[in-house]
């Protein structure tokens, strides 16, 4: 299982996040923000406050959240292109 030690926000609704093996990449969340819980993370001051779960994986405090696994797959495919 891949586990996140750092995520940083970045302008744009983009986050930089290191995994356990220092892998280090820039994802685009701004797709995934779309209807429900994600609308909050339209407010930049709340995006901002994007954190490391208990299981590696990224949060916000209402619960919206991504999987390290979903992460590393999604650098992966960028990678391969």
């Amino acid at each position: 299982m891949e586990s996140i030690i750092e995520v940083r926000p970045l302008e744009n609704y983009h986050i930089w996040i290191r995994f356990a093996d220092n892998f280090d990449a820039k994802i685009d969340i701004r797709p995934y923000i779309t209807t429900g819980i994600s609308t909050k993370l339209l407010d930049v001051d709340y995006f901002n406050q994007v954190k490391i779960d208990e299981f590696g994986g990224i949060t916000w405090q209402n619960g919206f959240d991504f999987c390290p696994n979903y992460l590393r797959e999604l650098t992966a495919e960028r990678q391969t292109v």
